[in-house]
């Protein structure tokens, strides 16, 4: 018996997938799952660990079944312009606080975008940050600093 892959972005995507959630499932080895009325550290993301490889798959299934498009160019441009924004952030989010550290990493990731337009790209800096400034440091009180020392905040 011979697999045919039929959609192979699909195939190839629920495979990735995959490769994340094992990824994930190594990692969270050694702590504790508990139970679901008194949950572990590792309860949640045990659960979205397996939540992602079915979804994984599923998307691997379909890939198999029904025919779709060949994988096509890998999009460097892009995937630079999404991922170093995103190290930067978590490297420098105590260095220059919430807002100057997330501004700079939802514009820098704006330009991602084939068709990049400076409206667009400062009106969803401005709403996403006003949006994590209201939930994380408002509605869920997590002691972030807006400025952090290396712009002359605390």
């Amino acid at each position: 018996m011979s697999i045919s892959i039929k959609s192979p972005k699909d195939f190839w995507c629920g495979l990735l997938l995959i490769a994340i959630a094992a990824i994930f499932v190594l990692g969270m080895i050694d702590l504790p799952i508990g139970s679901a009325f008194r949950m572990g550290p590792g309860y949640f993301p045990l659960l979205l660990t397996i939540l992602l490889a079915l979804l994984g798959l599923a998307i691997l299934s379909n890939g198999l079944r029904v025919e779709g498009p060949e994988v096509g160019a890998i999009p460097l441009r892009a995937l630079l312009l999404i991922a170093i924004p995103i190290v930067f952030f978590g490297a420098t989010l105590r260095g220059l606080g919430l807002v100057t550290s997330l501004a700079l990493t939802v514009l820098a990731t704006t330009f991602a975008a084939r068709e990049w337009k400076p409206v667009t790209a400062f009106l969803t800096t401005l709403a996403l940050l006003v949006g994590c400034i209201a939930i994380f440091v408002f509605g869920l009180g997590l002691p972030l600093s807006l400025f952090g020392p290396w712009v002359g905040g605390f």
